[in-house]
């Protein structure tokens, strides 16, 4: 234990001292080496489950893992939140509600198909890319993305294009190189001069056609849609109309039905005129 030491004599109290201060330099870098983890700890968070985190960057990767929803523990600091290529179906309310700081949200090629009334308005002002594509979306409405300016790829989704599609386009701020690759899958058409949905299983006259192409073409999906709702409301009115009508005739109708009856029931009933005659009659009579 003592081989370092030189093979001259010392004094039983020399080498006390040596051992004590050998000892007290190892507790304190053993002790210095504990502070120095605890204090990473500290300054870096916990990164979540089955991700990676590059803090120097504030960036959390959790790409390719398998993943059927938004995980848990997302650090408040992040910057950038890669999700994508996973199984996620959907994006609750409250999945990115701490991530005031983060400016780029990758969820490209998952399975969404729906996203929460304000999954989207809690993201901060900072946010500057946002990329759903590749995924399942049909109908998303301009109200779901709240406020956001942030770049915004939609493509590669089987959209129905409709008024409500037509307004997000024209609110949200799509990337320029991508907005080709907002094609109708499906789509409204005119019949007539008003509008219907397609049959199920039918695509639409637009179907397989750029939206933005379509637009700059002249055709309106919302004036079809205000159409349609014209005509749902005259046909509303007229059905209100016609049972009002019904239900008065029939009111009038049972009115004078039980008039008759208490008209006849009355009818029916002995005279008192005729009754009084009928007794006088009798007690002259009986007088006589």
């Amino acid at each position: 234990m003592l081989g370092f030491l030189p093979s001259f004599p010392f004094s039983s109290q020399i080498i006390d001292k040596i051992i004590c201060r050998h000892a007290l330099c190892v507790f304190g870098s053993r002790f210095l080496m504990t502070a120095c983890a605890a204090s990473e700890d500290y300054m870096y968070p916990q990164c979540p489950d089955s991700c990676h985190c590059a803090w120097d960057t504030a960036t959390v990767l959790c790409s390719d893992a398998g993943l059927r929803e938004i995980p848990e523990g997302i650090p408040p600091e992040t910057v950038s939140l890669h999700l994508e290529r996973n199984y996620i179906r959907n994006i609750p309310e409250s999945a990115f509600s701490n991530l005031v700081h983060l400016q780029d949200l990758y969820l490209s090629h998952n399975r969404i198909d729906s996203l929460a009334s304000g999954a989207l308005r809690h993201l901060g002002p900072e946010l500057r890319l946002l990329d759903l594509s590749y995924n399942q979306l049909r109908q998303v409405s301009r109200e779901e993305f709240g406020s956001t300016q942030a770049k915004t790829r939609l493509y590669h989704n089987p959209w129905h294009c409709d008024c409500t599609l037509q307004e997000l386009v024209e609110t949200v701020n799509l990337e320029p190189e991508t907005v080709n690759g907002i094609v109708c899958e499906s789509s409204v058409r005119a019949v007539g001069e008003g509008s219907r949905w397609e049959d199920p299983g039918s695509m639409g006259e637009h179907a397989g056609q750029p939206l933005v192409k379509l637009l700059d073409s002249g055709v309106n999906f919302c004036s079809l849609q205000r159409k349609t709702t014209d005509v749902a409301m005259l046909v509303t009115m007229f059905v209100w109309f016609f049972m009002v009508i019904v239900y008065v005739v029939y009111y009038v109708r049972q009115n004078q039905a039980e008039a008759r009856r208490h008209l006849e029931y009355l009818k029916s009933l002995p005279s008192p005129r005729k009754t009084l005659t009928e007794t006088d009659t009798l007690s002259t009579v009986v007088c006589f």
